[in-house]
C-alpha cells in the first residue's frame, strides 16, 4: 500500500479504498458529517486569537468561472504553455475560462478580454500571469475577484528590495478589505493538476512550498491513493501555510494533510491550523526544512520565509500532533497510511517472518523506535507451535521456519496471531521473492487483512519490484500497507499509533489560555523596567509576584546591616552582589557560599564590595540569602522565538545547562500534560527520580513552577525578552522548589 524509497513502487487502493476507513471515523471524519468549527471569537490575554479562522477555499479549488490575466497562445512564450494547461483544467473542472490581454481578440479560439473590467462576467479565480501583480489588485477588486493567483517571482526569495515589493504586495491585497485573497508570489500551477477522479475513500491533501517536492506524493494517486488537493503557497503573501490545513481539516474527504515546509510565515497561525486538525483528528505529516543551518539558509533563498529555531519547531509540531517526517519518501508512507487505516485496537505490534534473522532484525529497529512488541501468552504460543517447528520462537518475533507459509498452516498462523487482544498491528517483513512460499505468504496476508480490523502491514525487499506477489497481490490489496523498507514501515506504524494516542486524549491548550490578567499581572507590571535587565533582586520580585517561592534573603547596604540579616535568614548564609548588569556572577567572584559566622560575612560584604568597584559594576546592594544544599538544580526560563513568540524551556541547571544542552521547550499555551512530558524528555530525567540513594525530587512543584512560568510568559509577552531562574533547587518530594537565582530582561 505504501511507498516506495524510489519514488515510484507503492501500493494502491485500486477501487475499493472506503474498506479501509474505520467506519464511525467515516462518518464524522471522511463521510458527509462536518467537522468541528469553534464558532467563539475569543482571544488571550495577550490579544491574541485562540480559534483559526476556515477560509472558504471552495471556489478556489472548484471554480466556476476563471480569468487567465496575460493569456497567450503564440508559440516559444512561457504563458502559452500555462494558458494551454488552465483551459485544460478549467474544462475537467467545468469551469468557464477567459483570456484577458489587452491586444488580443482571442486565445485558442476563446474571446479575450483587454481587462478585467471587460470581463463578461465576475470570476471566482484570477490567474496572473504577469511580472508585477501589484497593480493589477484595484483591478481585481473592482471586479469582485475572490481568488488570484501570482506566479510571479523576485519577491521575498531574492532578498531586502523583494521582501519589500512582496510586503507592499500584502500590503494592497489586505487593505482592500474585499475578502480577495492572493497565492503566492512564486507559485506555481499544482493547485491546476489533473486528479483522478475514479478513486474513491479518504484522501490526501498536499500543501508545499516548492512544487517538485511534492511530486512523489503526487504520484500515489498513479497506483490508486487519492489525492484531492494540492496547495502550492510559495511565498505566501497572502494565503499561507496554515489557511490551508484548516480548510482541509474541515473537508469530510480528506484523511490526512501531507506538508513540504520550508518556513512558516507566522507560528501562531500555524499552531491554530495544527489545532483545529487536531481536534478534528486529521493527522498532518510534514517535512519541515531547516535542520541544519545550510537547509534554513537555502530555505530562505527558496522562498524568502523564516525557518524558525529548529528545536522550537520541533516541540511546537509535538504539541499539536504534527507528525514530523525526514525524507518524502516517509511523507508518503505515512500520509498514505494515516490516511486510510482503521484507528488501532491495541497497541502491541507482532512482528512475524519467514527468517528468524529477519524477525530478530526488525524486532531490534522497532523496539528502538519505541514500539512495543508483547511478548506474546504461553498459550498462544503453545497454539502457534501446533504449526511451527517447538525449537522456533513465537514469543514475538515470530519465526514459521519458512515451510509452514506454503500449505495451510501459513493462514493459521497469520489468524491465531490477529485473534491476540494485545497485537494491534502485525508486519511481516519479506526480505526478497522466494517463490512459491513467498507468493503464498502475500496470498494469505492479502486474505487475512479484508477479514480483520487490525492493520496488517508488509515489507517487500526486493529491490526489482516486478514480482507478481508484489505487484499484484500486495499492491492489488486495498487492506494491506505494503512498503519497501524496514525504516519506512517503522516511521509510518510509529506515526500510526502515536496520532491515534495523541488525538484520543486531546484537550486543545487554546481552551485552557487565560482570557484575563491575574492578579500577579498587576503586580509584575510594577517592577518592570522597559529596555534594562533587572537585578536578581527585582527578578525574584518578580517571581514572587507569580507565586514562585524564593528563599528567605534580604537585600542590604552596609556591613553592619548584613550581619543582623544573616542572623535574620539563619546560618549557613549565601552573600551574592545584586545589580542590574550582572549576568554571570559566580566568574566574577561576587557569590560566597556557606557563610556561618558574623565575621565572615562582613568580611564578604567588604569583598564583594570591592570587586563590584574595581570592575565598574553598579549595585543595588548585597544579598544576603538562605542556603539551599539538597535538591536537584533544574534551569526554567523564559525566551523568545522569531516565529511563536514566547517559548518555556526547562533543563538541567547550574553549569549542566550549558555544558549539556540538556533541555526541553513548549510553545505557549501548553497544559500540564505537556509540562510533566519535558521533564521525561530530559536526558537527566533520572536525577528527578532519585538516584545513587538520593530521595526522589518534589517533581509535582517542578511542574507547577513550569506552569507558572507559562503564565507569565502569556501575560506578560513582549515586554518580558528573556527569563532565567538557574538554578531553580528542586527538593526532596513534599518539600517544593525554590528559585535561588534569577535573570530577567525587559523590552
Amino acid at each position: 500500500m505504501l511507498g516506495s524509497t524510489h519514488g515510484t513502487l507503492t501500493s494502491g487502493l485500486r477501487h475499493r479504498v472506503v474498506a479501509c476507513g474505520d467506519e464511525s471515523r467515516s462518518a464524522a471524519v471522511h463521510g458527509t458529517a462536518p467537522r468541528a468549527t469553534p464558532t467563539a471569537d475569543d482571544r488571550d490575554v495577550s490579544g491574541r486569537p485562540l480559534h483559526a479562522p476556515v477560509p472558504d477555499l471552495d471556489r478556489f479549488f472548484r471554480p466556476e468561472s476563471v480569468a487567465v490575466v496575460g493569456a497567450s497562445d503564440a508559440e516559444g512564450r512561457p504563458n502559452t504553455g500555462i494558458t494551454r494547461q488552465l483551459i485544460a483544467w478549467a474544462e475537467r473542472v467545468g469551469a468557464r475560462l477567459h483570456p484577458v490581454h489587452p491586444t488580443r481578440d482571442s486565445v485558442f479560439g476563446l474571446p479575450c478580454a483587454p481587462s478585467l473590467a471587460d470581463l463578461p462576467e465576475q470570476v471566482d479565480l484570477a490567474v496572473l500571469l504577469v511580472k508585477d501583480p501589484l497593480p493589477l489588485v484595484e483591478e481585481l477588486v473592482d471586479a469582485k475577484v475572490r481568488f488570484a493567483v501570482a506566479f510571479a517571482s523576485g519577491f521575498a526569495e531574492t532578498g531586502e528590495e523583494g521582501a519589500l515589493a512582496q510586503a507592499r504586495l500584502a500590503a494592497a491585497v489586505s487593505a482592500t478589505g474585499s475578502g480577495l485573497r492572493l497565492l503566492g508570489p512564486n507559485t506555481n500551477l499544482n493547485a491546476f493538476e489533473n486528479f483522478r477522479d475514479d478513486l474513491e475513500g479518504p484522501a490526501i491533501a498536499l500543501i508545499t512550498q516548492s512544487g517538485h517536492q511534492g511530486r512523489p506524493v503526487f504520484s500515489l494517486q498513479q497506483i490508486g491513493v487519492r489525492l484531492s488537493h494540492w496547495a502550492p503557497t510559495g511565498n505566501e503573501a497572502d494565503l499561507e501555510t496554515a489557511d490551508f490545513i484548516s480548510y482541509f481539516s474541515s473537508r469530510p474527504e480528506v484523511g490526512a494533510i501531507a506538508a513540504y515546509i520550508e518556513g512558516l510565515k507566522d507560528g501562531r497561525s500555524f499552531l491554530l491550523a495544527a489545532d483545529r486538525a487536531a481536534r478534528n483528528k486529521v493527522p498532518v505529516v510534514a517535512v519541515k526544512v531547516g535542520r541544519t543551518e545550510t537547509g534554513a539558509r537555502t530555505a530562505a533563498s527558496h522562498t524568502g520565509k523564516l525557518t524558525g529555531a529548529d528545536d522550537v519547531v520541533d516541540a511546537a509540531m509535538r504539541q499539536f500532533g504534527v507528525i514530523r517526517v525526514n525524507g518524502l519518501d516517509e511523507l508518503q508512507d505515512t500520509a498514505a497510511l494515516l490516511a486510510r487505516a482503521r484507528a488501532p485496537l491495541a497497541d502491541g505490534v507482532a512482528v512475524y517472518s519467514i527468517s528468524g534473522g529477519t524477525g530478530a532484525h526488525f524486532a531490534d529497529l522497532a523496539t528502538a523506535a519505541g514500539l512495543r512488541l508483547p511478548t506474546l501468552s504461553a498459550a498462544k504460543q503453545a497454539e502457534l507451535h501446533e504449526w511451527i517447528p517447538e525449537y522456533l520462537g513465537v514469543a514475538n518475533p515470530i519465526d514459521n521456519g519458512g515451510h509452514p507459509v506454503g500449505d495451510w498452516r501459513g493462514r493459521k498462523i497469520i489468524d491465531a496471531i490477529l485473534a491476540d487482544p494485545s497485537v494491534g498491528v502485525l508486519i511481516c517483513p519479506i526480505t526478497g521473492p522466494f517463490p512459491p512460499m513467498s507468493d503464498k505468504l502475500a496470498r494469505d496476508l492479502a486474505e487475512a487483512a479484508e477479514a480483520t480490523d487490525k492493520l496488517i502491514c508488509v515489507v517487500w525487499g526486493s529491490p526489482v519490484g516486478t514480482e507478481a506477489a508484489y505487484r499484484e497481490t500486495l499492491l492489488g490489496s486495498s487492506r494491506l500497507a505494503t512498503f519497501r523498507t524496514f525504516g519506512n514501515c517503522i516511521t509510518a506504524v510509529r506515526a500510526y499509533l502515536e496520532h491515534h494516542r495523541f488525538t484520543a486524549g486531546y484537550r486543545s491548550p487554546f481552551d485552557e489560555a487565560p482570557r484575563t490578567p491575574s492578579p500577579s499581572f498587576r503586580k509584575a507590571q510594577a517592577l518592570l523596567r522597559p529596555g534594562e535587565q533587572l537585578s536578581e533582586h527585582a527578578a525574584k520580585q518578580l517571581l514572587r509576584a507569580y507565586g514562585i517561592r524564593v528563599p528567605r534573603e534580604q537585600l542590604v547596604t552596609s556591613a553592619a546591616a548584613a550581619v543582623r540579616s544573616a542572623a535574620q535568614v539563619g546560618y549557613p548564609v549565601v552573600m551574592k552582589a545584586s545589580g542590574p548588569q550582572l549576568a554571570h556572577k559566580t566568574e566574577l567572584g561576587l557569590v560566597k557560599v556557606g557563610l556561618t559566622s558574623a565575621s565572615q560575612v562582613r568580611d564578604a560584604y567588604r569583598e564583594l564590595t570591592d570587586i563590584a568597584a574595581y570592575e565598574g559594576i553598579p549595585l543595588d546592594g548585597i544579598l544576603v540569602c538562605q542556603m539551599v544544599e539538597r535538591g536537584v538544580e533544574m534551569v526554567v526560563g523564559v525566551g523568545h522565538d522569531a516565529l511563536f513568540g514566547p517559548t518555556v524551556t526547562v533543563g538541567l541547571g547550574g553549569v549542566l545547562v550549558e555544558v549539556l544542552g540538556d533541555a526541553a521547550v513548549r510553545v505557549p499555551p501548553f497544559g500540564e500534560p505537556d509540562a510533566r512530558a519535558m521533564l521525561t524528555e530530559l536526558r537527566g530525567h533520572p536525577l528527578l527520580e532519585g538516584v545513587r540513594g538520593s530521595p526522589p525530587a518534589d517533581v509535582d512543584a517542578l511542574v507547577e513552577v513550569v506552569l507558572r512560568i507559562q503564565r507569565m510568559a502569556l501575560e506578560l509577552g513582549d515586554t518580558l525578552a528573556e527569563l532565567d531562574i538557574n538554578p531553580l533547587m528542586v527538593l526532596p518530594r513534599g518539600q517544593g522548589a525554590v528559585a535561588l537565582d534569577a535573570l530577567a530582561v525587559c523590552r
